[in-house]
């Protein structure tokens, strides 16, 4: 049986026991896609709320933030924001299930589009929290630049944490990218992770199947392609459709058919038998547990696809 090297087993490794993401939601960021810097409206599936239940816990705030920002006058309102939330979660894991260090995850919206000063604070909060061992931070290739990324290498030198980027590729197609209203391109992407590797930090890359107008060959070829450009870990999941999105008005009109749990199973079994065992498989399912989701309905349940896509690899002589 092959393998696979899931986000649980490499923690085991790296630090000698489970480790569980603590999902950070923070007032006032928001994506250039979203506030008309490159694109308004944000992509098209975009509803972070459906895709960060921690939001629901938090005040609506008017204000958002942006890199060219002379202050933030949301800083404590945020730093307040993070504490809290890694105290209820980190202790609510440490009493149910006894998992007893954590990585936060800075996961709604862009988290590097804000001020530097700001994310200077918050990052290093975030790695002084109690029985906290490293961090993951959300964003995409054309919201980073070099001052951060050397920061973020000097902050994981000397508190001795790991720092995760997690990069949203989603695809590797321009066409595709253009028609979700990414507000960007391919351009700049194998240059951003290579220079986020080559400071010590270590690269997740999020794709989406399932995508409008894409193909197998296309999906896979996308996996192939951040495979290529260096990727420590892969992060996959189904594209699902959300109530008072873009996507969920082409569905509403038949324009867009969603990927069927079967086929959605069988690209999942063919990506992992070309991704190497020492890549790390952050996640390779999805979905929303609420009546805010439109289809396909089996993304309610993740449990669901996770039974049949463990059968399905099983078959395949793959272990995840």
């Amino acid at each position: 049986m092959k393998q696979m090297l899931t986000f649980g087993r490499y923690c085991k490794r790296r630090f000698g026991q489970k480790v569980r993401k603590i999902p950070i939601a923070l007032a006032g960021f928001t994506c250039p896609n979203i506030d008309g810097t490159v694109a308004k409206g944000g992509c098209i599936f975009c509803k972070n709320e459906s895709f960060s239940p921690t939001l629901e816990h938090e005040p609506k705030v008017a204000l958002k933030m942006n890199p060219n920002m002379q202050e933030n006058p949301l800083l404590q309102t945020q730093l307040q924001q993070l504490h809290n939330q890694y105290k209820w979660q980190s202790d609510f894991h440490k009493n149910k299930f006894g998992i007893e260090r954590y990585m936060i995850y800075f996961q709604s919206f862009t988290n590097t589009y804000a001020p530097f000063s700001t994310l200077q604070k918050l990052y290093t909060q975030a790695l002084n929290l109690p029985n906290v061992v490293g961090m993951s931070i959300g964003t995409r290739t054309d919201s980073v630049n070099l001052e951060l990324l050397d920061f973020l290498a000097t902050l994981q030198e000397t508190k001795r944490q790991e720092i995760w980027v997690e990069y949203g590729i989603q695809s590797v197609y321009d066409e595709t990218l253009a028609f979700i209203n990414r507000g960007h391109s391919t351009d700049g992407m194998e240059y951003w992770i290579n220079e986020t590797k080559k400071r010590g930090l270590k690269v997740c890359s999020h794709i989406i199947y399932g995508l409008p107008k894409e193909s197998k060959e296309m999906m896979l070829h996308s996996l192939k392609t951040v495979l290529k450009w260096g990727s420590d870990g892969i992060k996959v999941h189904p594209l699902y459709v959300i109530e008072k999105t873009a996507l969920a008005q082409m569905y509403h009109k038949g324009e867009y058919q969603p990927i069927t749990l079967r086929e959605y199973i069988d690209i999942i079994v063919e990506s992992l038998k070309i991704i190497s065992p020492n890549v790390v498989i952050h996640r390779v399912s999805a979905g929303v547990r609420n009546d805010t989701l439109l289809a396909p309905k089996w993304c309610f349940d993740k449990n669901i696809q996770m039974r049949s896509i463990r059968e399905a690899l099983k078959k395949a002589g793959i272990e995840y």
